[in-house]
């Protein structure tokens, strides 16, 4: 398996979980939560990686490049994800209160302060909107990531043992 494939692999697989996320979104209705937002922002940043390294293609420690960067940014989705199904396994008591919408807050707030705030999380995160077999599609979410990072780790072990 080389780089290159791998990179194909992860575009495609972050590709079909984009595609998805907005079929759920324009075909079914479901709003996403900033939450969401930020795990789709992060399945983009592996899409756009695996694209740049897979049209690349590069030898040496080029390759090396792109798989931490694809890691980094699935390890980023793996966590956001991680936190809102955190958020979603709380007592309803125990849950943020509701805040503002993402628009109004990157329109009134530095970005800095919008990604701690959407971070800490709040209700609409919390809502268990859709679930497919016992599992949240913020949890499948996780999976997806997980799955990723541990194909683009395995393939950078693979690429650094071929070299």
């Amino acid at each position: 398996m080389t780089p290159r494939r791998v990179m194909t692999l992860g575009l495609l697989a972050s590709a079909a979980a984009l595609a998805f996320a907005y079929l759920l979104e324009f075909g079914f209705g479901l709003e996403p939560c900033p939450l969401c937002i930020f795990q789709r922002v992060a399945m983009a940043g592996v899409a756009l990686v695996c694209l740049a390294g897979a049209l690349h293609g590069p030898l040496g420690w080029g390759r090396h490049v792109y798989f931490l960067l694809a890691t980094a940014s699935a390890g980023v989705g793996a966590a956001i994800a991680g936190r809102h199904v955190w958020l979603q396994s709380l007592p309803a008591d125990q849950v943020p209160a509701c805040g503002p919408d993402l628009n109004y807050l990157l329109d009134v707030m530095p970005w800095a302060e919008v990604l701690a705030m959407v971070l800490r999380g709040d209700a609409s995160c919390a809502d268990i909107d859709a679930a497919f077999m016992g599992l949240s599609l913020p949890a499948w979410t996780l999976v997806g990531f997980v799955l990723l990072l541990a194909g683009l780790l395995w393939g950078w072990l693979a690429a650094r043992r071929a070299a």
